[in-house]
């Protein structure tokens, strides 16, 4: 019998976990929270308005009955947006195995609590806290889903649940590597999509390219120094959930966050971006919680601060970067 796995969540991401894993041999439910979209994603085994032209096979079950998702599940995979993931633990509560796996896709920080996605999995679910593994990494589900070769990494307390996940998820097209720096997998993920939207911006704004290389290269600069601040490995920032994300990210057709950055520098007000968008945007949430958490930690983080002003506080984007470049000159590499 093929090992069973539940995706919650049937966004774009969801969708492409479930096709790797059904390739990969597993049993595969996915699970869509809202009645209308799983009725039509039933209907039309696709999301157009996410993944153009795709369709799920015919045997990975689709369904909206969160019980009927992870019964007899292994591996249950959260592909939820970071600030829906502690509502949907706790419709959870009394329902999973203690021998289940949690495997968080999400990139983000709660904006309440400043946690990361495997410190709100803990407080919702204590006993499991090592049974959590985080998988991050440049991994647009658009090339994700016609197998176009694609790294990322597994990281968590437990070894042998970390190996498990890297063997379930691993393919001929999907590299897995493994990690035990939990903490800086998680915020690399999520803090690089801040500087993802400061590079839009700038794109935005009509700067070239010494812009935006300066943007992404101190961006991963100032990424680090909160992740070190707060007990991550800064080798971890140099590897695929650091630069390698960063990278993709800030450069990327299909990111959602450069996309939001560029538009907001050509002159669009943020809510009207963000209600044309189909898909959720998590650096705009992810800006208040890097902006916190660097006040709460005294780190400096001067392009996280700008796009804090020019999301939150009305800051014209121009006057934003004249004051980045106008800062005190410094070494390159401090801390």
């Amino acid at each position: 019998m093929p090992e069973k796995v539940a995706i919650l969540g049937a966004g774009s991401w969801g969708m492409a976990i479930s096709r790797l894993l059904h390739n990969n041999g597993m049993s595969v439910t996915l699970w869509e929270f809202d009645r209308q979209d799983y009725e039509k994603l039933r209907r039309l085994r696709g999301r157009p308005d996410k993944l153009k032209g795709f369709i799920l096979p015919e045997t990975i079950t689709v369904t909206n009955d969160l019980s009927e998702a992870i019964s007899g599940s292994r591996f249950i995979a959260l592909v939820v947006p970071s600030q829906s993931l502690r509502s949907v633990l706790r419709r959870l509560h009394g329902m999973l195995d203690p021998e289940v796996c949690l495997i968080s896709l999400a990139k983000g920080i709660e904006t309440k609590t400043l946690k990361r996605m495997s410190e709100v999995i803990a407080e919702e679910f204590p006993p499991l806290q090592e049974r959590t593994v985080t998988l991050s990494g440049p991994s647009h589900a658009e090339e994700v889903i016609v197998d176009m070769p694609t790294a990322v990494v597994a990281a968590g307390c437990n070894n042998n649940l970390v190996a498990r996940v890297q063997e379930a998820f691993s393919s001929r097209s999907f590299r897995v590597y493994k990690s035990n720096d939990l903490i800086g997998v998680e915020l690399g993920g999520s803090l690089k999509n801040i500087t993802a939207i400061a590079a839009g911006i700038v794109c935005g704004l009509g700067m070239g390219d010494n812009t935006k290389g300066a943007i992404i290269t101190r961006g991963l600069a100032e990424i680090t120094r909160l992740g070190v601040a707060l007990g991550a490995q800064a080798e971890t920032f140099a590897g695929l959930s650091g630069i390698g994300d960063l990278i993709t990210t800030c450069t990327s057709q299909y990111s959602r966050n450069r996309y939001v950055g560029e538009r907001i520098g050509q002159g669009h007000r943020l809510d009207d971006i963000l209600a044309g968008m189909h898909m959720v945007a998590e650096g705009v949430e992810t800006t208040r919680s890097g902006y916190k958490l660097a006040s709460v930690h005294n780190v400096e983080m001067p392009i996280t601060k700008e796009v804090f002003s020019i999301l939150f506080e009305g800051k014209p984007p121009s006057a934003a970067v004249e004051e980045l470049m106008g800062r005190e000159l410094k070494a390159e590499i401090w801390r």
